[in-house]
């Protein structure tokens, strides 16, 4: 090793030293918010982590490792920088996506289970008892959300209490309207029965009318998905047959990593941004 690159690694180490000593609390804080909002959507998944924290920093030094391999063994700072970033950014959007897909599994049981419970209470169960029979004969993953709500109700919580907080905790609007019916009905002494198979046919309407939305855009969905694929394979192209030379630039200057940066994100902010709208919310 020539006495240049020992004195510039020593630099180099002192400064990223000097760094973490410096933003040392900021960077805990921000673990902190981190860790909350993990904690909020991984509640929502029943998965309860004992080490998240240190799972957290472990992956923030991943990524930091990654930026300066990519930066000092094959000399591509800026694209080191926007993998590393990704890299921090996947396991947020894994969970978020878990998280939605859970949500609408419920969505999809729900129907089903607002019909049972109708039925339960018209062989005269009590609501409690009609929560529990589903709780137990319902499919996963809303049977664990009524298994949680009877739970607690036992423990001494009052029904309408469970209900909220069951609400609050799924963040889906058709349980929001059967938690909302199912204590309107309550209060005022209505037939709860009917009142839940007609909260059951809306909800089924709504959900045919989503699944014909999906039908009828899952053509532009996937030319969405060609159209961010083909920059890829043009620029594989000129790699390997057009012009091999010139494309190299993109990948050895670091104005090319900038620009092959920039149209990266671009795509990608592209294709998300279409698929949110050929999503829309009913």
């Amino acid at each position: 090793m020539t006495p240049e690159v020992l004195l510039s690694s020593l630099l180099f180490g002192g400064s990223v030293g000097m760094l973490a000593w410096a933003g040392g609390p900021y960077f805990g804080s921000v673990v902190d918010r981190v860790e909350a909002a993990f904690r909020e959507k991984l509640k929502r998944l029943r998965i309860y982590p004992r080490h998240l924290r240190g799972s957290i920093i472990a992956w923030c030094g991943f990524a930091l490792g990654h930026f300066l391999l990519m930066s000092l063994v094959f000399d591509v700072p800026v694209i080191g920088l926007m993998l590393s970033a990704l890299l921090l950014g996947v396991p947020w959007y894994l969970v978020k996506r878990w998280a939605e897909q859970r949500r609408e599994l419920i969505e999809d049981q729900l129907a089903d289970s607002m019909v049972s419970l109708s039925s339960a209470i018209k062989a005269g169960l009590s609501l409690a008892q009609s929560l529990e029979i589903l709780a137990k004969q319902s499919p996963k993953p809303i049977s664990q959300e009524f298994g949680q709500v009877i739970a607690e109700y036992q423990m001494g919580k009052t029904l309408e209490r469970c209900l909220d907080e069951a609400r609050a905790r799924l963040r889906s609007e058709n349980f929001a309207l059967f938690s909302a019916a199912m204590q309107a009905s309550r209060e005022s002494g209505g037939k709860l029965n009917e009142t839940v198979e007609r909260i059951a046919v809306s909800v089924r309407e709504m959900q045919r009318l989503e699944r014909k939305v999906v039908a009828d855009t899952a053509q532009a969905r996937t030319s969405a998905l060609y159209m961010a694929l083909v920059p890829i394979a043009i620029l594989a192209l000129y790699y390997f047959v057009v012009d091999p030379i010139n494309t190299e630039k993109l990948f050895t200057t670091v104005l090319g990593q900038l620009f092959l940066c920039a149209s990266i994100t671009l795509n990608v902010t592209a294709y998300f941004w279409a698929r949110h709208i050929l999503n829309p919310d009913i």
